[in-house]
């Protein structure tokens, strides 16, 4: 993609960029630089961290289970290569929380390992906002070890979710580029346990390092690397105006050839089945992107070839888009009042 065209994609609604805050060190936003932020995102990234993720090595990462560590310490090891500050236990980019007694294949004598979240921010460029988050998330972990399905047993998970977590990195690359970090800061989580009932990001909403009330926005992604080659379903649109704002970025972004579209499967409930329903619950607007289920889903053949990474590469640089309008946005995003009624009074009253 040119620059030229580049330049004129950036001049969406809202999305005005800050200068340098001398203090702090941060580098000045520019056009240019958030424009180079987004040339970062590519397919061949993409397809190469799915590869790393969804290997035999990993073992399906089920949590818990060594290749989750392993999964933990590589999705770490990147956050402190883009520069990110930690944002785990004691100083490191690790978030352990205790597994559920008496959980399935447990044995009764079982203690509570810790299984782990990976947890880095990049700090906002506007002293007046940095204090305010986005967070972008995805689960890391899948369902390891199955059924073996002509001679293969390791449910590698490369759509569910290695794909998400391959494009919250890609992300943090990006975001991380010199000039291309938004006003507000961004909080990049990649959870576990989300597989056996959102065990991770449950923690974590508990357990943020930041006030859940900066929150102003989680951007949750599970499964964007197969299906549909130009749409992608993104559930939540509703529930607040971060859906306007997404369709708004989409169209000022035709070369994306990415549309956002609804809920397909109302009635499967996904609004409340994966990581961003603990952040909903707690009153944070939120969007869930989301390609839909497919014949190989928590299956052996959930594998890196079958992942469309050119396509994936496009709903991340839509994604990236869509942080930067509402991370330099003056106004926080709004709930629709009805759904907050819906969806987040109950879960805070009890009923």
């Amino acid at each position: 993609m040119r620059f030229a065209a580049l330049y004129a994609l950036l001049l969406i609604p809202g999305a005005a960029l800050c200068g340098q805050d001398q203090k702090n060190g941060t580098a000045p936003s520019s056009p240019a630089a958030v424009a180079r932020g987004l040339e970062t995102i590519t397919a061949d990234d993409v397809r190469r961290r799915i590869g790393i993720i969804a290997h035999d090595s990993m073992g399906g990462r089920d949590t818990p289970s060594r290749g989750l560590d392993l999964t933990a310490r590589y999705i770490a090891s990147e956050f402190a290569r883009v520069g990110l500050q930690p944002a785990g236990d004691s100083g490191t980019f690790i978030q352990r929380y205790p597994l559920p007694v008496g959980r399935p294949g447990a044995p009764a004598s079982a203690s509570r390992p810790t299984a782990p979240n990976v947890v880095g921010v990049l700090e906002g460029s506007d002293p007046a906002l940095r204090d305010e988050y986005i967070v972008i998330s995805a689960h890391m972990d899948h369902v390891g070890i199955g059924a073996p399905v002509n001679g293969d047993s390791i449910y590698n998970g490369a759509d569910d979710d290695a794909s998400g977590t391959a494009a919250v990195l890609e992300l943090a690359e990006a975001l991380s580029q010199p000039g291309a970090r938004p006003k507000r800061s961004v909080v990049f989580l990649t959870v576990s346990g989300e597989e056996h009932g959102l065990w991770g990001s449950a923690w974590f909403s508990e357990h943020s390092p930041v006030r859940l009330t900066n929150v102003v926005a989680n951007l949750n992604i599970d499964m964007v690397g197969r299906n549909w080659k130009d749409t992608i379903v993104v559930i939540g649109k509703e529930h607040s105006d971060l859906g306007a704002t997404l369709e708004r970025v989409s169209r000022a972004n035709p070369q994306l050839r990415m549309q956002p579209i609804d809920d397909l499967w109302p009635e499967e409930n996904f609004y409340f089945r994966s990581d961003h329903y603990n952040f909903a619950r707690k009153g944070v607007p939120v969007l869930f992107f989301f390609n839909g289920t497919h014949p190989d889903y928590h299956g052996p053949d959930d594998e890196v070839d079958r992942i469309d990474a050119e396509k994936e590469a496009r709903i991340v640089r839509l994604i990236y888009l869509l942080t930067h309008e509402v991370g330099n946005a003056a106004e926080r995003p709004q709930w629709n009042p009805a759904s907050y009624r819906r969806i987040v009074r109950p879960a805070g009253s009890g009923g």
